[in-house]
């Protein structure tokens, strides 16, 4: 949930590690962007009510799960660490090959993420977010909007693009298409009903 970017000139992952613990921060190409300190409760009933269905299903399998706040680190093809330009802290990360996974998070594209919009991160997330994850490889993204009840899926093509993207409410079941067997059953909308945009 970026706020204005409050850190003015060019960064890397070794400038990153080196601001406050009790700061959060994302960086896409360079560019400091500062995250909301806490998310709305809105925001992590549905963080944890994906992660608790998505986690037990991915047993047995090579693919973890991981919630924000948790760096991954988009390099430049070989690049090092220390120059990485790009860290962003997705709200729901999907990871399929362990060769990605270290002590500090992921290094490269996670195969599917989850962003959970806000009116703070909207157009971070629709705009900045989706052109980067398209460009970096990452398979499958969704966006979404608690509020509406509304998910907005892209999928990677052949061609490294993104196609155009599929809009559903929130009902039923929705597949994972990145993931078999993996399906997202959306609680009804009474479950909900005590949640409202400002909490």
């Amino acid at each position: 949930m970026p706020q204005a970017a409050l850190k003015t000139g060019s960064f890397t992952y070794a400038d990153y590690c080196l601001w406050p613990e009790d700061e959060r921060w994302e960086l896409i190409d360079g560019e400091a962007f500062a995250m909301a300190p806490a998310p709305t409760r809105m925001h992590q009933d549905f963080v944890v009510e994906l992660a608790a269905q998505i986690h037990p299903k991915l047993a047995g399998s090579s693919c973890r799960v991981y919630v924000a706040p948790f760096d991954v680190r988009l390099p430049k093809d070989d690049e090092a660490d220390a120059l990485v330009d790009t860290v962003v802290q997705p709200d729901i990360a999907v990871i399929c090959d362990p060769k990605k996974l270290d002590a500090k998070g992921c290094r490269g594209a996670p195969d599917w993420i989850v962003e959970i919009l806000s009116a703070s991160s909207a157009v971070h997330d629709q705009v900045r977010k989706r052109a980067l994850y398209e460009r970096h490889g990452v398979r499958e993204y969704w966006l979404l909007h608690p509020v509406d009840r509304v998910l907005t899926i892209y999928r990677l093509g052949a061609d490294g693009v993104y196609g155009k993207p599929d809009v559903q409410g929130l009902e039923g079941q929705t597949p994972v298409g990145v993931i078999d067997g993996l399906e997202i059953h959306w609680p009804a909308p009474e479950a909900d009903s005590t949640l409202s945009a400002g909490d």
